[in-house]
């Protein structure tokens, strides 16, 4: 297992990163068998690179709300503009009457013009001297949105995003200010998205989903969540599961739109359909919520062969063994 990680994103003045010199790379997949991909990848710079953004993230909102003033960069109004682009696709590609009731296949008309258009709509945001990195930033973007030929979306998909998001501060575009509003308003803008997605076309939850799972399709949106919950004077893990907790907050905190939304599209006894959340209601305060939550993440979600052998490595995440 690779050492403790830290709390980090590039900034600006560490990052050295020369764009002019840099040789870009299309993302493709690393082909091992599953006893020797694992550790491998859990050593690697980009395993470092991807847990470390994902703890400077959680950092940032930690105590906020979603309607916080965020700092809004050109970049962060230019992903969260990306995003709606994207969203507005899905009235093009009207669901299409079909015998079975899942993974509805207009999903895949919505999908080639995903890939058709990604390498432009990023070219689109960038300035001139960083157009270069939109062919290997846009093969994380195209893997965000879930699997074209099952038509189904899991945590693998989400962590394309945070790939995604994280190349965006590898090349310099996004700095150490703009942290909040990228899990606030970036981050929930693609939740949004992503669910206007999954009920569109019906999309099943890719992968096994086991006894750890904590929804059918996302994970991030728990830790950064819970992060925001940290101090909350009113709200504790114990209330999460009540709905007048979860429809007067959702606005605001990550982690209770997800309940809202669990509670949206699943019949049934809370504690039986979400049964690993229901067991997070008894956790004592939101810090031990989270601190577990990111321990379940590496161990559920980033040590799983089935996510991993989707990951693609390129040259702003790699495969080589972390510095």
């Amino acid at each position: 297992m690779a050492a403790e990680n830290t709390e980090s994103i590039p900034r600006e003045e560490e990052t050295q990163f020369d764009i002019e010199s840099h040789e870009f790379l299309i993302p493709k997949k690393e082909v091992g068998p599953p006893p020797e991909i694992i550790p491998k990848w859990e050593k690697s710079q980009a395993y470092q690179d991807l847990v470390g953004f994902i703890l400077a993230m959680n950092n940032a909102v930690k105590g906020k709300k979603i309607s916080a003033d965020s700092t809004m960069s050109p970049t962060v109004t230019q992903l969260i503009k990306l995003l709606e682009t994207l969203d507005s696709w899905i009235a093009e590609f009207p669901p299409i009457d079909q015998p079975q009731r899942f993974g509805n296949a207009a999903f895949r008309d919505w999908f080639n013009k995903l890939q058709q258009n990604a390498k432009q709509l990023i070219e689109d945001m960038l300035e001139d001297k960083y157009k270069k990195s939109s062919e290997e930033i846009s093969v994380y973007l195209v893997e965000s949105f879930g699997n074209q030929t099952r038509i189904d979306y899991g945590t693998g998909h989400e962590m394309a995003f945070a790939a995604f998001l994280f190349c965006f501060y590898k090349i310099g575009v996004l700095t150490e200010s703009d942290a909040e509003a990228v899990v606030l308003k970036v981050f929930n803008r693609y939740l949004h998205l992503v669910r206007n997605l999954q009920q569109t076309y019906r999309m099943e939850p890719a992968g096994s989903q086991g006894v750890w799972a904590l929804d059918d399709h996302q994970f991030l949106p728990f830790i950064w969540g819970s992060s925001q919950l940290i101090g909350h004077p009113r709200i504790h893990p114990k209330s999460f599961v009540k709905p007048d907790i979860y429809e007067t907050f959702a606005k605001d905190f990550m982690f209770l739109s997800c309940i809202k939304y669990i509670n949206q599209v699943k019949t049934g006894p809370f504690a039986e359909h979400s049964n690993q959340l229901w067991n997070i209601s008894g956790v004592p305060n939101w810090d031990k919520v989270n601190s577990g939550l990111v321990k379940m993440y590496k161990a559920e979600v980033l040590a799983k062969f089935p996510v991993i052998q989707h990951f693609m490595f390129g040259s702003l995440l790699t495969m080589h063994p972390a510095t």
